[in-house]
């Protein structure tokens, strides 16, 4: 294994495995708002919030965390000025009291907070303007979730950086078999820790999504329908997990690319597996590692946001973490990837909602079908459809269709979903 190949495996888990409360697209408008907040020095009188199309996509249908059921950007910068503490970024409503709840609905009720969306061309965009007696602040995310790249506060910048897309170019050299070569020859010890996180903050969140009763119940249904077999299981506990969390669930989750429910479709259905087969802790710690650089590399050439749905590279992910719990090699585990992203590419993403539990379900059963299928010896070759021969060249494929092809369907969703 290239020593550079393994240093960029080590840097991108550390970097996208981290912990999120709540749908991370609200949550970045609470960030900016609360960023905004500390820079005014004062709880703003009125702000201008500005956000590309897909922001608003995202954030339209989706409950805010700690709101007591509030939905939008307003309700998210009203939660981020009101009791966001912006040091602690994708956490920034984590410790909200229910006391605040009124506190916030009221803020949203009387402060003007008129959004528009943002013509600059960026896919993920948030800027916030707000206003205090004589004095403003303005602050600016863009490209990824964290990634402030302007702060002002009374017309004087206090940081300006270079703008860029998403977090890490090092993503652009992983392939699925250094993938696979670094967790097997690769030292886990500086993601260790990472890596356990998501095991627990998940696992919870989809506990909790099968113990209540949380949106369209996509988990739940799934049970008491189709029964406990580990196939159905896997389904269900990813689904669980993201029925609570679109829908206002106040634990966090362990995202991956950005996305928490991405990081819930990466993780869960390996950790049943795991369970099920039995298997030493190590090699779970390793199926997850894989899991999630396989959905890394996938979204690598798709962004963060776009009208492909982000739980298809995180269902063929798990796919792979579950192909190596069974002792896939390079081989089997790229061809599990290529027969998924063959049967799932078409699902497209229309905004962070109580849906996104079926899509993941959706997401996973894909997964364990190319699984499957390259089990029994069957496979889908160069040439159909959008499979090229050779991993990578399907991976590429999928890249150019999610950020190029798909681009006049990105904007027709968030025409028919703002209208």
């Amino acid at each position: 294994m290239e020593e550079t190949l393994g240093r960029a495996c080590i840097e991108r888990l550390k970097e996208e495995l981290v912990p999120a409360m709540g749908c991370t697209e609200p949550i970045a408008v609470a960030y900016a708002a609360a960023l905004a907040k500390k820079t005014l020095g004062a709880l703003p009188e009125r702000a201008e919030i500005e956000v590309s199309g897909n922001i608003l996509k995202n954030v339209k249908s989706v409950i805010v965390p700690h709101t007591g059921g509030l939905r939008g950007v307003e309700s998210a910068a009203a939660a981020g000025f009101v009791a966001g503490e912006a040091d602690r970024e994708l956490e920034v409503l984590s410790s909200v009291p229910e006391s605040d709840y009124p506190r916030i609905a009221q803020y949203l009720k009387s402060t003007p907070l008129p959004v528009r969306e943002a013509q600059g061309g960026c896919v993920f965009d948030i800027g916030i303007r707000a206003f205090g007696g004589e004095h403003s602040s303005f602050v600016r995310i863009t490209g990824h979730h964290t990634n402030v790249v302007r702060v002002e506060k009374d017309g004087e910048v206090l940081l300006n950086r270079t703008e860029s897309g998403e977090a890490g170019e090092e993503a652009d050299i992983l392939t699925v078999r250094g993938i696979v070569e670094f967790v097997n020859e690769g030292d886990l010890s500086e993601v260790r820790e990472a890596l356990e996180r998501q095991i627990e903050y998940n696992t919870a969140i989809c506990n909790e999504g099968l113990k209540n009763d949380w949106g369209a119940r996509v988990g739940k249904t799934l049970l008491n329908a189709f029964g406990d077999d580990i196939h159905n299981r896997a389904k269900a506990w990813a689904a669980a997990g993201s029925d609570a969390r679109m829908n206002g669930c106040p634990l966090p989750v362990v995202v991956v690319s950005g996305s928490g429910n991405q990081g819930i479709t990466a993780s869960v259905p390996v950790i049943a597996y795991a369970r099920h087969l039995h298997v030493p802790h190590e090699k779970l710690l390793k199926a997850l590692a894989l899991s999630d650089l396989v959905t890394i590399h996938l979204k690598s050439g798709i962004g963060r946001l776009s009208a492909y749905c982000g739980a298809v590279s995180a269902g063929a992910g798990a796919a792979a973490g579950i192909c190596y719990l069974h002792g896939g090699g390079v081989d089997e585990i790229s061809h599990t990837i290529v027969n998924t992203i063959a049967v799932d590419s078409g699902m497209v993403c229309d905004g962070a909602k109580s849906s996104c539990a079926a899509k993941i379900a959706c997401a996973v059963e894909a997964g364990l079908m190319g699984f499957e299928l390259y089990r029994a010896g069957g496979q889908f070759y160069g040439g159909d459809g959008i499979v090229e021969k050779g991993v990578e060249n399907t991976i590429r494929n999928v890249g150019e269709l999610a950020s190029k092809g798909m681009r006049e369907t990105d904007e027709e969703i968030i025409r028919l979903m703002l209208k």
